[in-house]
């Protein structure tokens, strides 16, 4: 640890002339309303640590400018975003406009693109918020699922056939590449060696013939590069089971994209509230910019009443701060985060407390 930290004092001395590039996307809803918090503390933290953010803000990017215009974003969008360091999204969805609309016009495509393969969704159980599972305690559950996220089960290829008539059929098929699972197994066995040393993979091998069979072959071809991390795998069905029942097994879960998915909701109810669970989506290679955001939504119920909890996308924004090279400015968030949720009394509503997005800001703030 204490190599890590020096390595951050170096970082945020010559850091002073360091200048992040932040495309900011508020997208639908409460994404407009939890982006500025996140810039806050950001900002906050740029002073204290020596690195400046420059900010590009996207703010039509909408399921709005979709039902007038035909399309999330400009035909150029991702080109506007190339040149970017990284990328901050606040929400995508809204009444009107179908999930696979909005997510595979703006979404998605940011994903693929910029070939941001691994999502990872850390999840822990902060002192000050009760867990639904009564064995989820704080201090014990904090884990991390890695998601595959480019392919797998959430592939391109497929189509509809005889559409409106009685033999109407839909084909969407699973895509598995050696390339594409391989790189993702090496990212989670890698920061499994960096953490407890433990890695479960999810599987359905029992039931998916081919691609799960696959998935595991490459897994255990993959650990044997990792000796230092022991490993086991578990059936997905198992496994949600699992994360009910034994939630502080677990250090680094390793899944399919649809897994992944599932999984990393599931743990983040588990862990109190889905309302604070931050995302990242990396290239890991740094080649294109990474994108961060929070998991829970547009929540078109309540947008525009202020009472949005801004913690998924401050978490997000520690992300963030963390691949761009500036591991103690992130640390800072997290503890300020652990600090507002045990130390105060000072919650959103849908943490059971009164606070306005802005009051708990405040608080997270001074707590910093």
């Amino acid at each position: 640890m204490r190599l890590g930290r020096a390595a951050d004092r170096l970082a945020a001395i010559d850091g002073m002339t360091t200048n992040h590039r932040i495309a900011l996307i508020p997208g639908d809803g409460i994404g407009a309303e939890v982006l500025p918090p996140a810039r806050q503390v950001l900002d906050v933290l740029g002073r204290r640590h020596g690195f400046s953010l420059s900010y590009t803000s996207y703010d039509d990017w909408s399921c709005e400018r979709y039902l007038r215009e035909g399309a999330m974003m400009p035909a150029d969008g991702i080109d506007q975003l190339r040149d970017k360091d990284a990328i901050l999204l606040g929400a995508v969805g809204y009444p009107g406009v179908p999930d696979h609309v909005s997510l595979w016009g703006l979404l998605i495509p940011i994903r693929r693109s910029f070939r941001q393969y691994v999502n990872l969704r850390p999840i822990r159980v902060f002192e000050g918020i009760d867990s639904p599972v009564r064995g989820a305690r704080p201090g014990e559950v904090d884990f991390v699922v890695v998601r595959e996220n480019m392919e797998g089960e959430y592939s391109e290829v497929g189509g509809r056939l005889n559409r409106g008539f009685p033999d109407e059929i839909a084909v969407q098929e699973a895509v598995f590449t050696r390339a594409g699972v391989t790189r993702v197994l090496d990212y989670a066995f890698a920061l499994a060696s960096r953490r407890g040393g433990r890695l479960t993979s999810a599987t359905k091998s029992n039931g998916i013939v081919h691609t799960m069979p696959f998935w595991d072959q490459l897994v255990t071809e993959r650990a044997a590069s990792f000796p230092q991390v022991a490993w086991d795998q578990e059936h997905i069905d198992a496994l949600a089971a699992k994360f009910v029942l034994e939630p502080a097994r677990f250090d680094v879960v390793v899944a399919s994209n649809l897994f992944g998915d599932i999984l990393s909701d599931l743990a983040a109810a588990v862990a109190g509230s889905i309302g604070i669970a931050p995302a990242a989506n990396l290239n890991p290679e740094r080649d294109f910019p990474s994108m961060f955001e929070p998991v829970h939504g547009s929540a078109p119920d309540i947008a525009g009443q202020g009472i949005a909890n801004p913690l998924g996308a401050i978490w997000s924004a520690a992300l963030m701060l963390d691949h761009l090279g500036h591991p103690a400015a992130a640390r800072d968030i997290t503890d300020a985060i652990a600090s507002v949720l045990a130390k105060t009394d000072t919650r959103t509503r849908d943490l059971g407390g009164t606070a306005t997005t802005a009051e708990f800001t405040d608080k997270l703030i001074e707590l910093l």
